[in-house]
């Protein structure tokens, strides 16, 4: 019997109301890959990772996680079967330290009720969240309060919290939004490595980075997905030249 594929959306809608945000989309992802999701504001991308990570049910249509129906799954159940994710607009604690934000997040998902326990105390959860902070290059600055690390850097931190998850797909949504060039770069070395023993999914603009990061780049407008294909395959796509990338024929 065949492997269930790694990722697959059938058919997928969601509508608000009267508006359609997604429509039709149908793909299937495959393991230790990068795909960037593309597309002009409002077509869909926020949409689209909202299903995915559980934070949005479909109107219509299917998500299926190594052969798992996502549909009605409460949105924790998600993590746990190893979906990952970060956010447009840094979610981290401020006041707390970078080790302690981390912690925090290793302590929710391996959290049972136990009143004689004190977590915080918890040389296992202290432990993956060390171990997430280097793979991320935050070890040094494991002290400190975390809104005293720079904009690149808190994106960093907000990779290690879903990390302790040990997430088999991760979706990272605009990682270098807020970005300078280095930073920038920093981010994309860090998705390298991160793309070395699991699946990525990004959204992101910048055009220079997706190109040169993915293996593969899936373009949506109007809710609907217009081409899909290698990073060269996407480029020279009349309708994407034209929607997007801004360098096609004009009527």
């Amino acid at each position: 019997m065949s492997e269930p594929p790694f990722l697959e959306v059938e058919d997928l809608w969601r509508r608000f109301g009267g508006f359609v945000a997604l429509e039709g989309v149908s793909a299937t992802f495959e393991r230790n890959r990068v795909t960037a999701i593309i597309g002009p504001n409002g077509a869909g991308k926020s949409t689209f990772f909202n299903v995915l990570s559980g934070a949005l049910a479909p109107s219509q249509g299917s998500v299926r996680f190594t052969g798992i129906d996502l549909a009605g799954l409460p949105q924790h159940r998600f993590a746990h079967l190893g979906i990952g994710r970060s956010y447009q607009i840094t979610n981290i604690f401020p006041q707390l330290s970078v080790h302690e934000n981390v912690r925090l997040g290793a302590q929710a998902f391996h959290a049972r009720y136990d009143i004689w326990r004190h977590r915080a105390r918890d040389a296992a959860l202290a432990e993956k969240a060390d171990a997430a902070l280097a793979v991320v290059g935050l070890s040094d600055q494991r002290s400190r309060t975390a809104k005293l690390i720079s904009h690149g850097e808190q994106r960093a931190l907000e990779v290690a919290i879903a990390l302790v998850a040990d997430p088999k797909l991760l979706l990272l949504d605009e990682p270098t939004a807020g970005m300078g060039p280095e930073e920038t770069k920093t981010m994309v070395a860090l998705i390298e490595r991160l793309a070395a023993d699991r699946s990525i999914l990004l959204v992101e603009h910048k055009m220079k980075m997706v190109l040169g990061l993915s293996d593969r780049i899936l373009v949506l407008h109007h809710g609907r997905l217009i081409a899909d294909g290698t990073p060269r395959h996407v480029q020279s796509d009349p309708e994407v030249r034209r929607v997007y990338l801004g360098t096609g024929d004009r009527a």
